[in-house]
């Protein structure tokens, strides 16, 4: 079981030195044991400090992502090393000797078996200022392939040219399950070149799919076990702020531990409306659904008679990056009349003995 995991075993490894160092291979990752990395990488990068090589001979370094993980610095490569290759860690410590250690991968590529769990937001219409997409996957996912992964194209089956902000640093939570993909923040907001040149990624009146490849490969080193597609038609830009007082509230039974529900009548950002809502004062568990147009909140103990507060981060944004009574972007012909948000608001409710 453990040999169907683990995508290659160590075959040699440089003891560790007089100062202890030395590199591990583990689930696929070079983990330099025994040196503390610090918190920034030096001027170089982290790759004039670390290489791992594939093949016999003066080969080039592997292609991957450096982090520092638990205090150490860790090594993935982009793709896995196939079966039978041999790889080179070179360690070269500052000040330092050089720490090297030789791998082979002998076991069999790992069975495809993470998917796209959905791509956010889940609603079928989108504004033409779409500003994000969340693609959630079911187990963590390696980094740097993001780009070659994901294709947009048009109604008459066009690949949409450069929809995206592709940064090398990609948008990965905590866990490598959910990558954000920004549109370029320079084809939505009025008033700057690449709008008024090229024009939107997305076009009001015209539909796209956004296709995952499954080619995209886990941590494991697994190939994704199936394709994801996420269609979607486009229609007008939104441009308005979220105004909380305009929201339905409906407040559940005294004495029960029934779902307080709200209805924001659009949809929210999945993410930050998780976290930037809550109910003053109360413990409980929250959750969004109905194509993140609704927020239910179910409390730890059965809700008392009384007044309470809805607290509401002010940077709870829409679709389209509009924030609580802030829009994403203001047209220079535009008159700004709303005063800047406050950090938080509050919309009050009440729950009435029967």
């Amino acid at each position: 079981m453990l040999a169907r995991i683990l995508p290659a075993i160590l075959v040699a490894c440089a003891l560790p030195g007089a100062d202890g160092v030395a590199i591990r291979l583990a689930e696929g990752a070079y983990v330099v044991e025994g040196w503390n990395p610090g918190s920034h990488a030096p001027a170089e990068g982290w790759n004039s400090l670390l290489s791992v090589h594939a093949g016999e001979g003066d080969a080039p370094p592997l292609l991957g992502a450096y982090t520092i993980e638990q205090g150490r610095l860790t090594f993935r490569p982009r793709f896995p090393v196939s079966p039978g290759v041999k790889t080179r860690a070179m360690f070269r410590q500052p000040m330092g000797s050089v720490v090297e250690a030789v791998f082979e991968s002998t076991v069999e590529s790992p069975v495809a078996s993470t998917k796209v769990s959905n791509i956010y937001p889940t609603a079928d219409e989108l504004p033409e200022n779409q500003l994000k997409f969340y693609v959630v996957f079911t187990a963590p996912m390696q980094r740097g392939e993001a780009w070659q992964r994901l294709t947009l194209t048009d109604d008459a089956g066009k690949k949409v040219d450069l929809p995206f902000l592709e940064i090398d640093q990609e948008l990965w939570d905590r866990d490598n399950t959910r990558l954000t993909i920004l549109f370029d923040p320079g084809r939505i907001k009025r008033g700057v070149l690449p709008l008024e040149e090229i024009g939107a990624a997305i076009a009001a009146g015209r539909s796209y799919t956004l296709t995952i490849s499954r080619e995209w490969r886990d941590a494991r080193g697994a190939a994704l076990k199936e394709s994801f597609e996420k269609r979607f038609h486009v229609v007008a830009a939104d441009r308005e702020p979220i105004d909380p007082s305009k929201w339905k509230i409906t407040p559940p039974r005294v004495s029960t531990r029934e779902a307080l529900t709200v209805d924001f009548g659009e949809p929210l950002d999945y993410a930050l409306a998780q976290r930037l809502i809550e109910v003053g004062g109360l413990r409980g568990h929250s959750a969004l659904d109905r194509n993140q147009t609704r927020w239910t909140f179910i409390p730890d103990r059965a809700w008392p008679a009384g007044d309470f507060q809805l607290k509401v981060d002010a940077a709870l944004e829409d679709l389209a990056g509009n924030r609580v009574g802030r829009p994403f972007d203001v047209d220079v012909f535009d008159k700004i009349t709303r005063r800047p948000a406050k950090e938080v608001v509050l919309v009050p409710f009440t729950i009435r003995e029967d």
